[in-house]
């Protein structure tokens, strides 16, 4: 054999190789292309997507609509607040400050702020970094939407929520807390001496050239902003407006899809921290009791079909994110909406899925079941965390619905186990001592609901009463300074009007007690001694606020 052969032969399988490889991302290219024209185009909000392989782009591109309005197609470099993917960048912050000894994790928060009502409790920088703090979330507050057009000091907001009652011990469970990132931003503040703004923009921003990037602002002009849009039952509207000084340290960063590989490849190559310090943040962490939870320090840990992923995802006032990187691939995916209506956290592992040829299986590969089969799993299912599940039946389809949240339909694979679209999540269900019960799956971790006798919130029966009945109740009521709800009835029905928010049909389930089919609440109307309607109490999210009418 000639050398002549052998290179001519090596040039061969060399040139095979790359033909193989230009096939492999052309066929994918067109697979995601298809997959993602199936939810966004020329009538809907953009989501913006990129793919890359060992720190390169193998895929980039933006569908749908930047600006509906003026009828501006999204390009790559449209910029879009990215909600708490934020707090990778607040997490990244806290772990250089303790690389440079000016904090440790362990510390206990009232070092940093002395003045800080621990209820008696030691709450440490960790518990805030991985959701075990206990405090209460102050997006939660039924009250959060009457502040969201106010800006705010962090002090200022600071003062909203530490006088609440904590919900569990720190360290003894896990439950997501926008509070706890407000107070890690307050806390890099007074260690830096900068800031938070000026501390990501100085210390992040600058020095990785992320020249897209920016700490959040509804008045500067950003280039290439994408508007941020909702949806109601009549179409696409603007969404509502939020001071971005609300979301700060846990959810205010604006970026590009570029950009935040840029971001992603200096994790990766170790520019910002050491890798034994990001060892502990992408790796979970353990309650008290030496419980695993899958989130550490701004990174969940999941996986796809048996690859290993550590990512987060992000929801604010018009715009969604989800961000993953599969280590073992060494593949980063990341996507980002100017709709905070869509599933772009599905949408984004579905895609991450096929990028490492691990499709999901989708409604496609469903089977027929018979309806006596499909309504042996209808019912409510209560998981930890008060967080209640309905499964119900329409047409032969099941549907999911999450307690304030939107109706799923989910697909058969087998009697027992079903997928949304996608299959990213999947429920398998089964029965205990005779009762229903599901493991739900999601991004590798699996949660238990037990099933649990209540109606779906649009199914609750409601009664009819007479119009001179409900205009006893019409009237503004004060819950907090600020935050009002204004009761009003329109052709015979009752409407409650809550400050910042939209407005909303009551139903009664008997006289002076109403509920709400949107989401979870009910509200009672109280009368004086003379009969009289003097205030009311609205019952949400297992509190109980007081209203008294102003007018």
């Amino acid at each position: 054999m000639t050398l002549n052969s052998v290179f001519s032969k090596s040039t061969l399988l060399f040139l095979c190789l790359l033909f193989s490889l230009s096939a492999f991302a052309q066929n994918l290219d067109e697979k995601i292309n298809t997959y993602i024209s199936e939810q966004y185009n020329t009538e809907t909000p953009a989501v913006s997507v990129l793919i890359a392989k060992d720190g390169k782009t193998i895929y980039q591109k933006a569908h749908g609509m930047a600006n509906l309005e003026l009828g501006v197609e999204a390009i790559d470099d449209n910029v879009f607040e990215i909600g708490s993917i934020t707090k990778q960048f607040t997490a990244v912050a806290i772990l250089m400050l303790e690389e440079q000894g000016k904090l440790n994790v362990n510390d206990d928060i009232t070092k940093h702020i002395p003045d800080y009502p621990t209820q008696g409790k030691t709450i440490t920088i960790h518990n805030l970094l991985n959701h075990t703090s206990g405090i209460k979330s102050y997006t939660n507050m039924p009250t959060f939407m009457s502040l969201s057009r106010t800006d705010m000091t962090p002090t200022e907001l600071i003062e909203k929520f530490k006088n609440e009652p904590m919900e569990f011990d720190p360290g003894t469970k896990y439950n997501y807390n926008n509070s706890g990132y407000i107070l890690l931003g307050h806390i890099i503040e007074v260690v830096s001496g900068k800031s938070y703004q000026d501390f990501i923009q100085t210390e992040i921003i600058d020095e990785l050239g992320m020249d897209n990037s920016y700490y959040g602002s509804m008045t500067e002009l950003i280039p290439n902003r994408a508007s941020g849009y909702s949806q109601n039952d009549n179409g696409y509207v603007n969404a509502n407006y939020l001071s971005l000084t609300l979301p700060y340290a846990a959810g205010s960063i604006m970026s590009t899809t570029e950009d935040l590989l840029i971001w992603q490849n200096a994790i990766s190559a170790n520019k910002l921290i050491k890798r034994s310090t990001l060892e502990r943040a992408i790796n979970g962490s353990k309650l008290n009791d030496g419980e695993s939870i899958p989130y550490g320090y701004g990174w969940i840990k999941g996986d796809i079909n048996g690859s290993p992923t550590v990512e987060h995802s992000g929801g604010i006032f018009g715009y969604t994110s989800n961000g993953i990187f599969l280590p073992e691939e060494n593949m980063y995916v990341i996507g980002l909406s100017n709709c905070d209506c869509g599933n772009v956290s599905s949408l984004i592992t579905n895609i991450a899925a096929m990028a490492i040829g691990k499709p999901f299986k989708g409604k496609d590969d469903a089977i027929t079941l018979s309806e006596t089969q499909l309504k042996k799993w209808v019912g409510a299912y209560e998981f930890d965390n008060n967080v209640i599940r309905h499964v119900t039946i329409k047409d032969q389809q099941l549907f999911s619905l999450r307690e304030g949240s939107s109706n799923l339909e989910i697909y058969p694979l087998t009697e027992t186990n079903f997928i949304f679209d996608g299959g990213n999540t999947s429920y398998d269900f089964y029965t205990e001592n005779g009762n229903r019960m599901v493991k739900m799956k999601v991004n590798g971790e699996t949660i238990i609901g037990k099933g649990i006798d209540k109606m779906p919130p649009a199914e609750r029966e409601s009664i009819d009463l007479p119009v001179e009945t409900l205009n006893e109740y019409v009237g503004d009521y004060e819950l907090q300074p600020g935050f009002n709800i204004k009761i009003s009835v329109k052709d015979g029905k009752l409407f409650a009007f809550p400050t910042g928010q939209a407005e909303v049909e009551l139903y009664a389930k008997e006289k002076d007690k109403f509920f709400l089919k949107v989401v979870v609440a009910d509200i009672q109307f109280n009368r004086d001694s003379n009969g009289h309607v003097e205030s009311l109490t609205l019952f949400q999210g297992g509190q109980e606020i007081p209203g008294k009418k102003v007018d």
